[in-house]
């Protein structure tokens, strides 16, 4: 494995990049932004908002949002209609783990502080489990559904409700690296990225699964998508997830102080709606050998936050020690025994970048022994 001169992200990350001295694409990308006239960004903005406000008479619905109540949520739905005075409506996908605290609060939370109506998905519980267990035994993702449910209810919903202009937060491929890195303010790709890429329906239908029961997950048809805008606000305005965690506790967002402190990330406050959800995003450090502690501090060395040095010790300390709490949880909705778990997980490591040594699964090519 070899890793960013500049921050901690390894070039085993799908789709990521290298320069000729060794810095990530996420990183160029950051320096980049210094050469962008955010003005102009904004003007651009404002113009895209004007070609649909009021799209459905004075007293409707003239954008929509995909929300999970979280910080960007909170930051989104603000810019949508304090700033620039547009009349959203929210779409979220609620994935039936056990929530947490924080994440119960919050999701009523960004409905309340900004007058907004929320339109939840509550999947089809035994569906879900159904194909989460499939997918996770076999592939090592099992909130595919979920995820791709993410991605295709808000579409479906904007064409209900003829709000073609449609939130998302950052664009993930541009902003930290990854297949599809275009600076584009279009979000209309995203439906085929590696999260929520669709699978072959013969893949999903059987053990009490139907065509039916998977209709939502279907993405519009091309024509109909062609009728929809979706848009990345991370193209109009410089992301900054701190930034967005600030603004959204001066509007009543929770973390999880106090509540829980998870022991494989190094922030309390992303992706924090329910514990067992997190297996998914945990499972990129046997595939990949890096997970969400290297994330969040390549983040905050770009931002000026740490130094290389301090993220190098958050990542060994952090990334591969996954939390019993997500364990528990995972185990408890699907039925595995922990020990089960754990036999599906060790099929998954990367042998090319990992090894065992008494019985622990090791990287062979550690950032600490790089420095």
């Amino acid at each position: 494995m070899k890793y960013c001169k500049r921050c901690v992200m390894p070039d085993t990350r799908p789709g990521i990049t290298f320069d000729e001295n060794g810095v990530c694409c996420a990183c160029t990308h950051f320096d980049n932004r210094k050469n962008i006239d955010w003005d102009k960004r904004f003007e651009e903005f404002k113009a895209l908002c004007d070609k649909y406000r009021g799209c459905n008479g004075p007293d409707g619905y003239d954008c929509a949002v995909a929300v999970s109540g979280g910080k960007d949520s909170h930051y989104q739905v603000h810019i949508l209609k304090e700033v620039m005075g547009m009349n959203p409506i929210l779409f979220s996908v609620e994935d039936n783990f056990p929530m947490t605290e924080a994440g119960k609060h919050n999701l009523k939370n960004i409905s309340e502080a900004f007058g907004c109506t929320i339109i939840s998905c509550k999947p089809n519980i035994k569906v879900q489990k159904t194909l989460m267990r499939k997918f996770f035994e076999k592939y090592g993702k099992p909130t595919w559904y979920v995820d791709r449910l993410i991605y295709t209810f808000p579409l479906h919903m904007a064409l209900k409700f003829n709000t073609p202009l449609l939130c998302y937060g950052e664009n993930v491929s541009y902003e930290y690296g990854g297949n599809d890195d275009e600076e584009t303010y279009s979000a209309r790709g995203q439906i085929e990225n590696g999260v929520a890429v669709g699978f072959d329906t013969s893949e999903l239908v059987g053990d009490g699964v139907t065509e039916g029961d998977l209709s939502l997950i279907k993405a519009p048809s091309a024509n109909e998508l062609a009728g929809l805008d979706p848009f990345y606000l991370s193209y109009f305005m410089p992301w900054n997830s701190f930034d967005n965690y600030e603004f959204a506790k001066s509007r009543g967002f929770h973390d999880l102080t106090g509540e829980w402190e998870r022991s494989h990330h190094v922030e309390q406050f992303d992706q924090i709606d329910s514990r067992a959800y997190l297996v998914h995003s945990w499972l990129k450090y046997p595939k990949f050998g890096h997970g969400a502690a290297t994330d969040y501090s390549a983040r905050m060395i770009r931002y000026g936050m740490i130094d290389r040095n301090q993220a190098i010790e958050w990542v060994k300390e952090r990334d591969g020690n996954l939390d019993k709490r997500c364990v528990e949880d995972f185990c408890e909705f699907l039925g595995y025994s922990e020990k089960e778990f754990w036999d599906i997980i060790d099929k998954f490591y990367n042998r090319d970048i990992f090894e065992k040594r008494d019985g622990k699964w090791m990287l062979k090519d550690p950032i600490w022994e790089q420095k």
